[in-house]
Order: structure tokens, then C-alpha cells, then sequence
């Protein structure tokens, strides 16, 4: 078990992430069969094409000059979810120390149910752990710098399906996440607003009360979803505060990712030749897959990534092509230039707004 999964003593946690950890890394299936030559050869391009990676989004969109070029972590199945629990461990420390926790006559229980929430976060992280193709993890490492990692099973069975050049699909995979850990460095004060962001929620989420705040919420929640369309589960038991710190999670969260998507194929063909072709097919991917696996990806909020992907990249082709790469990097200059979540819809709105 990964040494960053620290020990609990069961004082108000919610998820004991050692069980999530373990329980995930049990039940994550074995990866694609292949020679140990050509594994071998997966793992080290994977690891040497993250610095080159990099370089190539740096020269598009202008961040990140003259910051140190880190190779990636390869990992396989188990190795992702066990640094999945711990990335979250930590963010959810972060955002409520123990000490902060909400204590009660369930005090006694709460090491069971947080043993019990983290059979079942393990469970999620498994499913996940077969499909996740890399992440960037902002708060990892030991110097705190953050951990790239790229799951080489996932994304050799992946190149398989799609019948795309694997030192392309490998690179192309690259650039995302790469994109990913220059916001995050480049960037100064990101990391720092993004675990604010997510000790409002939590903490909002822990000081509620219960099933008596979700019930008075709901009508009001049915009625926007009514006039605003659907809403996910989370959103209809929330409060306006909640709400309000969701909807800037969630902007920033469709940015983040539309805009990886953005620079992973604007990079072009001289460095994926194939770029169009996996693009096609990537998106073909997403939309597929038999019952269960639709269903399963709903319910975990796989397809509303899905979606973010789509809007966010809309958002900043549409800001480049209008003001060019400079002009969008002015959502990098602090919170307050950050496009809203309605923005994210409407660029021309947050331009007007920004430029």
C-alpha cells in the first residue's frame, strides 16, 4: 500500500482511504496480455514522451516558460487506484481536518462507516481504474509538486480497441495531461483555489443536516430543474451556498479539461500524424459501450465528464479564435477571470465580460 495512504485513528473520518485503497487494488482486473519486450517499450515511452510532451504544449500556448521538465509515473491498474485514494485522502484532509469533523451521538460509529464507505469508494475506484488513461494529481509527490500518472495497461488496451499507432495514441495521451500539470504549475495560485473550492463543498456538505436539509431543498431544486433542465443527483440536495461553490467547481473543472482537449489536437500532425484519426475514434469510444458499462458510467458522472470535455473545449476554440492564445490566457490571471458556468456556455459573454 502506497506509504501516502496515511493511518487513521476513525475520529469523524468519513472514508477510510487504506480500506478504499486496498479494497480498489484487490478487485482491479489484470491488464492486457502482451510480451515483456513490449510492455518494457510502453512503459519507458511513456515516461520519456511526458517531458517532450510538455514542450510541445508550452510552445502553443505560452506557459510554463522556463519551469522544470519532470517525466511521468507509469503505473498499472492497482498502482492508480492506490494513488487515486491517497490523492484523495489528502484533498479531503485538506479541505476538513479531523479535528474539524462533526462528532455527535454517531461519534462511536463512525470508524464502521467510514470502514464501510471505503469498501465502496474502492469498488468506484476499480471500475474507474480500468478505464482512466492517465491524471494529474496537483497535491502528489513528496516535494508537493503533483504526480502525473499514466496507467500503460488502460492505454494499450485502449490504442488495441481503436486500431490507432500506439507512439501516437501514447503521445496524444501525453499532451492532455500534460496541459493538466502546466495549469496547475504554471499557474500560481490554482492549486491553492482548487482545494479552497473543495473545502467549501465538503465543509457545507458535513454541516448540513442531513435528510432534513435535503428534503427542504428539493422543491426549489425540482423547480430549476424544471426550468433550467436536468440536474445531476448531487446538485437537488443542495443548498444556494452549496450550490454556488459547485457551480464554480464545476466551470473550473469543464475549463480545465475542455482545454486539455483543445491543446492535445491542436498540437497537430506534425507530432501525432494520426491526431484526426484518433480523435474520431476516441469520441466514437466514449459514446459506447454495452448496457451495464452506460449505466455505470452515468451513475459515477463519467458521461458528465464526457459532456465537459465538449463544452470546454467549444469554450476556448471559440476565445482563441476570437482573441488568440494570448487573449484566452487571460483566465489564468487570477479566480475573478475565470469563465461562470453559464460563461463556459457562452464565451462571447465571458469575453465581454474579461476583455
Amino acid at each position: 500500500m502506497s506509504a501516502a495512504v496515511r493511518e487513521r485513528d476513525g475520529r469523524g473520518a468519513l472514508v477510510d482511504w487504506s480500506v478504499a485503497a486496498s479494497t480498489g487494488a484487490y478487485l482491479a482486473r489484470g491488464g492486457p496480455a502482451m510480451e515483456r519486450s513490449d510492455a518494457d517499450r510502453v512503459v519507458t515511452d511513456l515516461r520519456e514522451l511526458t517531458a517532450e510532451a510538455e514542450r510541445h504544449v508550452r510552445d502553443l500556448t505560452g506557459l510554463g516558460v522556463g519551469l522544470p521538465l519532470r517525466p511521468g509515473e507509469v503505473v498499472d491498474r492497482p498502482g492508480w487506484v492506490r494513488a487515486a485514494a491517497a490523492g484523495l485522502d489528502r484533498l479531503t484532509s485538506r479541505a476538513m481536518p479531523s479535528a474539524e469533523r462533526p462528532g455527535g451521538p454517531g461519534r462511536a460509529l463512525a470508524p464502521v462507516l467510514a470502514g464501510s464507505a471505503g469498501v465502496q469508494t474502492g469498488a468506484v475506484l476499480a471500475f474507474l481504474g480500468s478505464r482512466v488513461l492517465g491524471q494529474y494529481d496537483p497535491f502528489g509527490g513528496d516535494d508537493h509538486e503533483g504526480t502525473l500518472l499514466l496507467v500503460a495497461p488502460n492505454v494499450v488496451t485502449a490504442q488495441r480497441a481503436m486500431r490507432v499507432p500506439g507512439r501516437d495514441f501514447r503521445m496524444w495521451v501525453c499532451l492532455h495531461e500534460c496541459t493538466h500539470r502546466l495549469q496547475f504549475t504554471a499557474v500560481e495560485w490554482l492549486r491553492e483555489y482548487f482545494a479552497d473550492e473543495v473545502g467549501r463543498l465538503i465543509t457545507g456538505f458535513a454541516e448540513s443536516d442531513g435528510l432534513t436539509t435535503v428534503l427542504s431543498q428539493l422543491p426549489d431544486n425540482l423547480r430549476r430543474a424544471r426550468r433550467d433542465g436536468a440536474l445531476g443527483v448531487a446538485e437537488l440536495v443542495q443548498s444556494p451556498s452549496q450550490r454556488a461553490v459547485f457551480d464554480r467547481l464545476i466551470a473550473l473543472s469543464t475549463l480545465l479539461e475542455g482545454h486539455a482537449d483543445y491543446v492535445m489536437d491542436a498540437v497537430g500532425p506534425a507530432v501525432v500524424p494520426s491526431v484526426a484519426t484518433i480523435r474520431r475514434r476516441v469520441t466514437a469510444r466514449r459514446s459506447g459501450g454495452n448496457l451495464l458499462d452506460r449505466v455505470l458510467r452515468s451513475v459515477l458522472g463519467v458521461d458528465a465528464k464526457v459532456r465537459q470535455y465538449a463544452l470546454g473545449s467549444a469554450f476556448t476554440r471559440e476565445v482563441i479564435d476570437t482573441v488568440g492564445m494570448a487573449g484566452f490566457n487571460a483566465v489564468w490571471t487570477s479566480p475573478n477571470t475565470l469563465p461562470s458556468r453559464s460563461e463556459i456556455k457562452d464565451p462571447k459573454a465571458w469575453l465581454r465580460r474579461v476583455q
